[in-house]
């Protein structure tokens, strides 16, 4: 079995290969799980928590029990993980059946089989973005060794997390973009063929879209397109309140 250098080493440079636009933020995010683990030997489980809007979630995990566990935090509203985010700093459990600092959390973390955890936190510029949590099945799974291979991970996992963030968010805002362009083309289209069949004015073709749009209780963009594709057609009809001017 490599040390925890090597193990170390070889997840960083794997990581250090990461193009995030070549999969999902699901695929990113879990590979980032996994190269944690792989970096961290005693780690039977892995978690990867990320927070928005100061909502803690588990975004990814490499084992069943992880987000398990990774709740059982989220509902007392404290324990390791959160710990680990919110002060920027690492938090080791030697063993759940003896750590005094989160009772409720260690005894339901027992029942789970986890019986020592290491977080650690992804901070990116002093942001801190959530944090990477490793399960033990035993007591006294990870040591000070593990503390250092996982903080020297998470710092440049912190980085990949945050480039898929920006990049994924990005594409999002692009897309969203887009697709309101081509919803604008397509009403300004539907408005334009009612003003020429009925004379009315733009702004009384537009309130004939949103009235059939709120009676059939559908999107303005998906009126007007079909609008515009029956007009491709003779004697097709306008919407029903549609009368000449």
């Amino acid at each position: 079995m490599p040390d925890s250098s090597e193990a170390l080493a070889a997840s960083l440079r794997a990581l250090s290969g990461f193009l995030v636009g070549e999969e999902t933020p699901r695929e990113a995010l879990l590979r980032i799980a996994r190269l944690g683990e792989a970096a961290v030997p005693g780690a039977a489980a892995t978690g990867l928590t990320l927070v928005s809007d100061g909502r803690p979630q588990t975004a990814v995990f490499t084992v069943e029990k992880a987000p398990e566990v990774d709740q059982l935090q989220y509902d007392e509203g404290d324990g390791p993980c959160l710990t680990s985010y919110r002060e920027g700093a690492v938090v080791r459990i030697d063993s759940t059946r003896t750590d005094p600092r989160w009772p409720t959390f260690a005894a339901r973390a027992a029942e789970h089989g986890v019986l020592s955890s290491l977080s650690v936190p992804l901070v990116v510029e002093d942001r801190s973005l959530g944090a990477l949590n490793f399960y033990g099945e035993a007591e006294g799974a990870f040591t000070a060794d593990d503390e250092q291979v996982g903080s020297g991970f998470a710092a440049q996992a912190a980085i990949v997390v945050a480039n898929a963030q920006a990049y994924w968010g990005a594409r999002e805002r692009s897309l969203n973009l887009d697709e309101a362009m081509r919803s604008r083309a397509v009403i300004e289209q539907a408005k334009g063929i009612i003003m020429a069949r009925t004379g009315a004015s733009a702004e009384a073709a537009f309130n004939v879209l949103v009235r059939a749009s709120q009676r059939e209780n559908r999107k303005l963009r998906t009126i007007a397109a079909e609008l515009v594709e029956r007009a491709q057609q003779p004697g097709s009809p306008l919407p029903e309140d549609a009368e000449p001017g």
